[in-house]
């Protein structure tokens, strides 16, 4: 028997212990996402559907063709710890196979949550959740650009920041006359996981 189920308390929700934190958390996420839905179970969590391209620069032309016309499919979860602890991001749609969960160049964890920071220092509890949504946001595109072995790995600062391989997006996937992608690999980076 835990020691909240002996002295009949139960545990206080991060929320409860900082409430301007979660209203800055409703206010930022639903202006920049507003088709994520907030839900109060557990730690509580954001589900639904990013935009494809949430970014500030243009949309490339044949985006649509590497990804599809939605964006990708989430849930971030809340810890108990946060803000101290970065909250954890679950791609849904796509989701990623098992095999990927266990190779860095994917920026996949081993729970299938993602691998949106370089180092956990990189969080120190004061950044913005929507910081992390919009590098799913482009862990999505990525994701698409690997699938179609365009790249052999993730870009260390992603595509938020990172406009390198916009240029991939720009123009429909080419096919060889067998049907595969016959697009060369890029050469690969530094993996950020």
């Amino acid at each position: 028997m835990t020691d909240h189920h002996r002295s009949g308390r139960t545990p206080i929700a991060w929320w409860e212990c900082e409430p301007r934190r979660l209203r800055r958390d409703q206010e930022e996420i639903t202006a920049c996402f507003p088709d994520l839905a907030w839900r109060q179970d557990g730690a509580g969590t954001w589900e639904g559907r990013l935009p494809r391209w949430p970014f500030r620069r243009p949309e490339p032309a044949h985006l649509t063709d590497w990804t599809g016309n939605e964006g990708l499919l989430l849930c971030m979860e809340y810890h108990q710890a946060y803000p101290m602890v970065a909250p954890r991001i679950i791609p849904l749609d796509p989701r990623p196979e098992p095999l990927e969960w266990t190779q860095h160049r994917w920026h996949v964890s081993g729970d299938a949550s993602l691998c949106l920071l370089r180092e956990d220092a990189a969080w120190t509890g004061r950044e913005s959740a929507v910081a992390l949504l919009l590098k799913a946001a482009g862990w999505r595109i990525e994701y698409a650009l690997m699938k179609h072995n365009v790249i052999d790995e993730m870009t260390v600062n992603g595509i938020v920041s990172d406009d390198r391989l916009d240029h991939f997006l720009a123009r429909p996937p080419s096919l060889d006359q067998d049907g595969h992608h016959a697009t060369p690999p890029t050469e690969p980076g530094e993996s950020a996981c």
